[in-house]
């Protein structure tokens, strides 16, 4: 049997590049990997911040967001199929970070999954600095997701003192038992440590961390109309200008709660910027190959005030 393993966590926490470092210790391994990103939108941006691990240990594959919850299971379900006769040793699953971490367990136990799927480990990814206050709908999505994780791990962890990180802590607790579920977190179900000091122990921990049966309190909410994703193509400015436009931008509650900015801008000459954005922390950096696309993740956002933003950011380039 396959074992897939599904790395979850909430919007900006870290999830691509952790898959990414974890894939590469998979490697090394000599495994054969496949990896399934599922992302909200109709746009997969981490399937390009992902394209240099592809070659003759790792192929990956997407499931395109942007339809109605069935239609999602229908396609997760047929892309599982399609990927297990592909001989790997173990598929690695990115799904958005508003993803309902029940449609994981319930499509693997239909058939012919049940026979080819074995779950290896359910890792959830939580920002060492996690915003302290979060809407009803993103605690229930937080909770739903640790609930059911084998390992916690804690990225960002640089410059965060081990108070804020015991915040951090109680506050996943708190959201647990928000919800009804029972369980609390142990110490060795944390792992509090700077990704690039990772030994193989530590990506050992990882690989054979499983996962927990957890039962929490399900909220019926339309996560479709709470949470959206807005695509802006073709945007230029100036680096600088993009920086100060997308902190004014996640600033303004007049745009909706803006949770995270990501895409890519063409900055002339054949080159490239990835633009990676959350209410702590926007990072643009160099990138070989990008989409001219910008998506904005949120809850309730307006379109029209967003635009707004774009739009004056070239005006003033």
């Amino acid at each position: 049997m396959v074992k897939i393993d599904l790395i979850t966590g909430f919007l900006g926490a870290g999830k691509t590049t952790f898959l990414k470092k974890y894939a590469a210790y998979l490697m090394e391994k000599g495994k054969q990997i496949g990896i399934l990103e599922n992302d909200f939108g109709a746009v997969n941006v981490d399937m390009m911040l992902l394209q240099d691990m592809m070659g003759d240990q790792c192929d990956l594959e997407m499931i395109a967001g942007g339809c109605d919850a069935d239609c999602h299971r229908r396609r997760f379900k047929t892309k599982l199929i399609a990927m297990g006769m592909c001989g790997y040793d173990r598929v690695l699953m990115e799904p958005s970070g508003i993803y309902d971490v029940d449609e994981f367990f319930d499509v693997l136990r239909e058939e012919p999954l049940d026979r080819w799927y074995q779950i290896g480990s359910v890792i959830t990814i939580v920002d060492a600095n996690l915003e302290e206050t979060l809407s009803e709908e993103a605690e229930y999505l937080l909770a739903a997701q640790l609930s059911s994780a084998g390992l916690i791990v804690l990225s960002k962890t640089k410059g965060v003192s081990a108070e804020r990180i015991g915040q951090t802590i109680a506050h996943l607790n708190c959201a647990l038992a928000r919800f009804g579920c029972k369980r609390t977190l142990e110490e060795k179900e944390i792992v509090c440590k700077d990704w690039e000091t990772f030994t193989d122990e530590d990506d050992l921990k990882v690989e054979q961390a499983g996962y927990v049966l957890g039962d929490y309190q399900k909220l019926w909410f339309e996560k479709e109309r709470t949470f959206t994703s807005l695509y802006f193509m073709n945007v230029r400015m100036e680096t600088e200008k993009l920086r100060e436009t997308v902190k004014n931008l996640m600033k303004d509650k007049a745009c909706g709660n803006v949770f995270r900015i990501k895409g890519f801008m063409w900055t002339g000459d054949d080159t490239w910027v990835e633009l990676n954005a959350t209410q702590k922390n926007i990072t643009i950096q160099p990138i070989e190959k990008g989409q001219e696309v910008f998506i904005v993740i949120g809850e309730d956002l307006v379109e029209e005030k967003i635009a707004e933003y774009w739009e004056t950011g070239k005006e003033q380039d």
